[in-house]
């Protein structure tokens, strides 16, 4: 069932268009990926998608016509992860986190101790139980990107949207984040879509995958019902000579892995 509608969505800065004409759906539950080489617009469509970037086209989620609402409401609905924090203040880490509820409080209320518990709680989850009371300048920028994905957890939106929210972890972490992200996805009528520089994150842990490739959409990889044949041929379109390879864990889990097949690189 589709809970986002995404509409001949046109963007870009200034008289140019960066994305034309793009449209799709994201299904409740689902993780859908954006792969594109750098410029292709993978930023350029989320800040769109999130109504921060002046666009042609619509965004219905839920029903509800994001152009059409105002900002508080919009922060109600997406919550967005973006790469770099933008916080340049000395703030404690459950200051940070609790600023995700800002959308749901009225004007001067503040976080009731319900929301706090809520804080922590999911402060914990992500491994920086001992950081609560920290200085979030004084963290590492891969803490750091913790914090602001608790606090897009928090916020309880309907679409979550991120831009290369892994780019600061570390490899074990990058996947202990995903796999959280996933489960919060699935709780709920909840959406992601998510620019990941890993690719063998987006083979892993996405629904779909759309490639952005000249303005638009070329493809959409399915990947719990393309073959890997096809797979490999619609990546081929971004990434050049590749070749896919399905792989088990010792653990007895099957995952995708991306070989570059160019010789004399």
């Amino acid at each position: 069932m589709s809970l986002i509608k995404i509409e001949n969505i046109c963007a870009g800065y200034g008289e140019d268009n960066i994305i034309e004409n793009i449209s799709f759906d994201i299904n409740a539950g689902e993780m859908v990926g954006i792969l594109g080489a750098n410029g292709s617009g993978k930023s350029t469509l989320e800040k769109a998608v999130c109504n921060v970037l002046t666009h042609d086209g619509n965004v219905t989620i839920d029903g509800l016509v994001i152009e059409e609402l105002k900002v508080p409401r919009v922060a109600n609905i997406i919550s967005y992860i973006p790469q770099r924090s933008g916080i340049g203040i000395d703030i404690s880490v459950l200051d940070v986190v609790m600023m995700g509820f800002n959308p749901k409080l009225g004007f001067l209320e503040n976080p009731d101790q319900t929301m706090k518990k809520q804080a922590l709680d999911v402060i914990e989850r992500l491994g920086l139980a001992d950081k609560s009371d920290s200085n979030f300048m004084q963290l590492s920028e891969g803490q750091k990107q913790l914090v602001i994905i608790a606090r897009a957890l928090v916020s309880d939106a309907k679409l979550l949207v991120m831009d290369e929210p892994e780019s600061a972890l570390d490899f074990s972490i990058r996947y202990k984040i995903m796999k959280i992200l996933r489960e919060w996805i699935s709780c709920g009528s909840r959406s992601g879509l998510i620019i990941l520089h890993d690719i063998m994150l987006a083979l892993n842990n996405c629904d779909r995958l759309i490639l952005l490739k000249d303005k638009n959409i070329i493809e959409t990889v399915d990947l719990h019902n393309d073959s890997i044949e096809n797979m490999e041929t619609k990546l081929r379109m971004i990434y050049g000579d590749i070749s896919l390879v399905k792989t088990t864990s010792k653990k007895g889990i099957d995952s995708y892995s991306m070989i570059y097949d160019s010789e004399g690189v």
